[in-house]
């Protein structure tokens, strides 16, 4: 919605790894660089470890586009496989026939065609992302992987991605082998303060903008306070910020903007908007009416969604509040708000922060988060959008009627309570490649709950081959493919029944 009001062609903010929005500031660039040189020439393990949202999956795009033409790369998007099933996923990926084969004889000829690849004067590296959601036993299987070797060279060179549990769980004695395999580490680190301001103004040029630099110095404080340096952090605020800033009529990011993002994120810090409260008490009704509707028409741009009627908030909770102010409710209606006419004559605006401050703290304990469907936690029928909802129960018989030794591709697995993120991928992908092929299903990584959404029913693999890399040449990565079997058995083994909708 704010792309042209700051003379963008895309957003500069997406959490989507995106190459075009690659920043080599804050040792990423230098990383890089290394993981370039350590896959060309390393003989052992390597591993890269940081904070969720630290920017792991974008290195790992990077590299993966940016190794020499002989370098053959396999990816391993699924976490929870058992060490029989990265046998054959691994020998999937290098397309070997595994049907009727013993995981011993998947082995021998993985060995016999990595020896033949070499020989060709290839090399083939292994890309495991979210390592550190990997059963110990498969972490294991992925060393003896490392045993696969010449009398010179290694045969596989294997890359590791994961969170800082990873490197617990290479603590432990049992995982001491493996560690000792690992012969470059990296960690990736928080964007440092001082770097914030060139992080966020190369994102807006790469975007298009052509400007002068549009995040004030109390912004870009309040922005590093909140976020710790970490990037999905900045880009969700930045993104946030913009829209504030755009429903406020202004080219410039103040910290009221930020700080209207930080009130409309889940990684709220209480200490770091403390100087700030007053400004929350001050600003009236009339400001958060006109932002209301802002954010109804950002509702429904994103997400295709009907504008929300805006609704006053209870004289209790007005006099608590020391203002009149207003409380977005859930879409029930297509009926378009009448706020939306007010809209593009804002002056003034508290963003997204006023139009949730009116309640009072009795009041706002009782509203909990799942019964927004903005931030739904769960996939309860009762607190579900239809689409999602069919789109699972059609996923759920889709998976029970398709012959197990088909062939689906994973585009993505996504933790369950980021239901605006699923939709916004679902939503984007289906404009892509259309609607009718698109299916879900259920698993969990370590206890949490997820959904991953695969593409397509093929009855060999050279038709999903054939596919799969159509998609690579469009988005710029390699989704992975799987058989309905092994979904099936990844459902049945994270005993995830129970999130489908019953």
């Amino acid at each position: 919605m704010y792309l042209s009001h700051f003379g963008l062609n895309q957003s500069p903010f997406s959490i989507t790894p995106n190459p075009t929005f690659f920043y080599a500031g804050s040792k990423r660039g230098a990383i890089l660089e290394a993981l370039i040189y350590a896959v060309a020439h390393g003989e052992g393990i390597i591993k890269v470890t940081g904070e969720v949202g630290s920017g792991k999956t974008m290195l790992c795009r990077m590299l993966e586009g940016l190794l020499p033409s002989n370098v053959e790369v396999i990816y391993l998007v699924n976490p929870t496989l058992s060490r029989d099933d990265v046998v054959y996923a691994i020998a999937g990926e290098l397309g070997l026939a595994t049907d009727g084969k013993r995981p011993d004889e998947v082995i021998r000829l993985l060995q016999h065609d990595l020896i033949a690849k070499h020989a060709e004067g290839k090399q083939v590296v292994l890309l495991v992302e979210e390592a550190q959601a990997m059963p110990l036993d498969t972490l294991e299987e992925i060393r003896l992987f490392s045993n696969l070797e010449t009398a010179h060279h290694k045969l596989l060179q294997i890359v590791l991605f994961g969170q800082p549990e990873l490197d617990e769980s290479l603590s432990l004695p049992r995982m001491r082998q493996l560690k000792e395999r690992i012969t470059h580490s990296f960690k990736i680190p928080p964007l440092v303060p001082t770097l914030l301001p060139e992080f966020l103004m190369f994102r807006m040029r790469a975007a298009g903008y052509h400007g002068p630099d549009i995040f004030t110095k109390s912004a870009i404080q309040l922005m590093a306070s909140v976020s710790e340096g970490i990037i999905r952090r900045v880009s969700i605020l930045a993104d946030k910020s913009l829209l504030a800033a755009f429903a406020d009529n202004t080219h410039t990011i103040s910290a009221k903007h930020v700080k209207a993002a930080v009130q409309d994120s889940e990684f709220s810090s209480t200490s770091a908007l403390a100087p700030y409260r007053t400004l929350a008490i001050v600003l009236g009704l009339s400001a958060t009416v006109l932002v209301s509707a802002g954010l109804g028409w950002q509702d429904f741009w994103l997400h295709g969604k009907s504008i929300p009627p805006v609704q006053p908030a209870s004289a209790p909770a007005a006099r608590a509040a020391s203002a009149s102010v207003v409380t977005i409710v859930a879409p029930t209606t297509s009926q378009t708000s009448p706020a939306l006419q007010a809209a593009p004559t804002m002056a003034t605006s508290t963003a997204l922060e006023s139009a949730r401050a009116a309640s009072s703290p009795t009041e706002s304990a009782a509203r909990r988060p799942e019964e927004n469907p903005a931030v739904a936690v769960s996939v309860d029928p009762a607190r579900t959008s239809v689409t999602w909802l069919q789109r699972l129960t059609l996923s759920k018989e889709w998976l029970s009627t398709e012959a197990p030794e088909h062939y689906s591709i994973q585009l993505t697995l996504m933790a369950a309570d980021k239901r605006a993120q699923i939709e916004r991928f679902l939503q984007k992908t289906q404009g892509e490649i259309g609607a009718e092929n698109l299916h879900m299903y259920p698993s969990r990584v370590a206890g949490v709950p997820r959904f991953g959404v695969v593409y397509g029913s093929f009855a060999t693999r050279a038709e999903a081959q054939a596919k799969r890399v159509e998609l690579a040449d469009q988005w710029g990565y390699r989704p992975q493919l799987r058989t309905i079997a092994g979904i099936r058995d990844e459902i049945k083994r994270s005993r995830s029944d129970d999130l489908w909708p019953q």
